[in-house]
């Protein structure tokens, strides 16, 4: 039986490190391949052991697809296509691919240029890395070669993220990366059309929480910010540089400007202006809004948001600072939060996700005392405020993807182990469908039932409905003979006369015969008559009729009677049949080959 294989190499019951390897007709694809930000060792990678001890990737892997631009589903590409040896075809769809190797860029410079690592990409291997990358549009179905091909869907999440649809003949995979299901200030929600897939692979970063309205939110956010800036506080904000970061300042903005409020909004240098250049370039992928009012006024082109200079962390008085990365485990929001910490009146809010092992989740989780580099302890004063504004889907949204697709099975991943077996009961309950959770180096295996699609001519459903006085019912199955026609990899039921006719070949009769011997000493005729009566009891739903030449008819089965020429008290009875009335001619040889019952007249 045809099955697919999945393979964690990363976010197998654990969040961050995204790289699924999926075995599909054949066929391997690596799905994402981002490394871990709580680590700083050789686990930050995915263990590509697990494909090959020594080899390169190329042999084993038909493509790499990329989900969005986010380092724990990227950060290891130039690793893994430069370092480990991989020289076949990555996709990714435009904004990915224009906004990745900045953010790779970045993150390089902060591992070896300070903190001096080794056993990492240089900033050629970025360059040689997206040499090999291949661009999608949304919806475009792109033949990696003759059996396999992708499509992408749109998953909000952030600028460019998209689902993936692997197809190899008629089985397929749909893999979410991230997405969100509701559309926000500068994106829209994530779709996908009823594609049925055999496997949904999603995430399920927030498998147990279903968030309260977006409003709410939002208004709790400012309410905190502001409280925080009029009592003379310093407000820091962790955020990525792409996504949550537009997602709040436009809010801010727009919150600033109705309330007339002077104190200052800084956001970290570069990025930013890199950023909004990239909206601006792909305006398409926003929403509606947006794309409607762009013409009149750019919303990424901020009035009170300024460029930060680390030298404004010192500056007195109150300030909003968003600093990248979000989960404070390098850069500059961790420098300014060092600075900030031991300030009551200060502030930190986290508006998203943070992996085990980084500043954000120990802040949340409620220590106070922090051991930093170079065994310095750090005493955190400040307030912490977690805000979820993160984009990924919860639990509502999964279950309404999953409604959406209509898949026949779901593996779970990117979520943490005891949310998911949540989750997995949620989805076996609610959709009666086989629900998967491997952590890191397990294999599931999911059998498929691949659907042969068959046109089926009209000419014969008539024939067959005449026949057998044919109800289609949607759900009921039927058994049907005719010819088999394949062209042009389209597949044709037409009955053998029009089968005939299109190929231009004449038509052969052809039956199969058997001999068999009956004791009986009655005269040849009475013989006859013994057999019908008999056959008649038997099969009263069958047409059984006495032939005026001698011979019995059961539907188009021929049974003749002949004495034996060697002994006059054996008959020999000749059965022949067609080779549609095959399972009817068995059965009647092996009733007959017993003998006639005493009595039959």
């Amino acid at each position: 039986m045809p099955e697919i294989k999945v393979t964690p190499l990363g976010a197998g019951q654990d969040v961050g490190r995204s790289c699924i390897l999926v075995s599909i007709g054949g066929k391997n694809v690596m799905l994402d391949c981002g490394m871990h930000m709580g680590y700083n060792d050789d686990r930050r990678f995915p263990d590509f052991s697990y494909i090959t001890q020594n080899g390169r990737l190329t042999e084993f892997l038909d493509c790499v697809i990329i989900s969005h631009f986010h380092l724990d589903h990227c950060g290891a590409l130039p690793y893994m296509s430069e370092m480990v040896g991989f020289d076949g075809p990555i996709y990714m769809t435009h904004p990915t691919k224009a906004i990745c190797p900045i953010l790779l860029e970045d993150y390089r410079k902060i591992t070896v240029d300070k903190k001096g690592e080794t056993n990492f990409f240089t900033s050629q291997m970025i360059k040689d890395c997206m040499k090999k990358v291949v661009a999608v549009n949304l919806h475009q179905t792109v033949q990696v070669d003759d059996e396999l091909e992708i499509k992408a869907y749109y998953a909000g999440h952030v600028l460019g993220a998209a689902m993936f649809q692997i197809k190899v003949g008629s089985e397929s995979v749909v893999y979410t990366g991230d997405y969100n299901m509701t559309p926000d200030r500068h994106l829209g929600a994530a779709w996908i059309d009823k594609c049925r897939p055999d496997l949904l692979i999603t995430e399920s970063t927030y498998a147990t929480t279903i968030r309260d309205s977006k409003r709410c939110r939002e208004r709790d956010f400012l309410k905190k910010v502001h409280e925080s800036v009029e009592k003379g506080g310093k407000v820091l904000i962790p955020v990525f540089a792409l996504g949550r970061a537009q997602e709040l300042c436009i809010l801010l903005e727009t919150f600033w400007e109705r309330m007339n409020l002077k104190a200052p909004i800084y956001f970290s240098t570069g990025l930013t202006e890199k950023a909004n250049h990239y909206y601006k370039l792909f305006i398409t992928w926003t929403n509606q809004k947006i794309r409607k009012t762009f013409v009149q006024r750019n919303m990424f082109e901020f009035k009170h948001i300024k460029a930060f200079d680390r030298a404004f962390a010192d500056n007195p008085g109150p300030m909003v600072v968003f600093a990248t990365p979000g989960m404070l485990h390098a850069g500059q929001s961790l420098q300014i939060f060092r600075k900030w910490a031991g300030n009551e009146k200060n502030m930190v809010i986290m508006p998203g996700y943070c992996v085990q092992g980084t500043v954000g989740h120990k802040i949340l989780s409620g220590q106070r005392k922090l051991e930093m580099e170079g065994r310095q302890t750090l005493e955190v004063k400040m307030q912490v405020e977690y805000m979820s504004f993160s984009a990924h889907a919860d639990a509502k949204g999964i279950m309404q993807l999953i409604r959406q697709a209509e898949p026949r099975n779901v593996l779970l991943v990117h979520g943490e182990a005891k949310k998911m077996e949540f989750l997995k009961q949620k989805i076996e309950q609610e959709f009666r469908i086989q629900c998967y959770m491997p952590f890191n180096g397990e294999t599931a295996t999911i059998a498929t039932n691949p659907n042969i699609p068959v046109d089926i001519s009209l000419g014969l459903l008539k024939k067959e409905s005449a026949l057998i006085g044919l109800v289609p019912e949607a759900k009921k199955p039927r058994l049907m003979h005719g010819t088999l026609i394949m062209k042009d990899n389209s597949l044709r039921l037409v009955s053998p006369e029009q089968a005939l006719k299109e190929i231009g070949l004449s038509e052969h009769q052809l039956r199969f015969t058997c001999r068999v011997h009956i004791q009986d000493s009655h005269k040849e005729q009475e013989t006859v008559l013994r057999i019908y009566n008999h056959l008649r009891s038997i099969l009263k739903d069958r047409s059984v009729q006495h032939m005026p030449d001698g011979s019995i008819m059961v539907e188009s089965i021929l049974l003749q009677v002949s004495t034996s020429s060697d002994d006059p008290g054996t008959k020999d009875l000749l059965i022949s049949w067609t080779y549609q009335d095959e399972e009817l001619g068995s059965f009647l040889t092996s009733v007959l080959k017993k003998g006639l019952p005493q009595g039959t007249s």
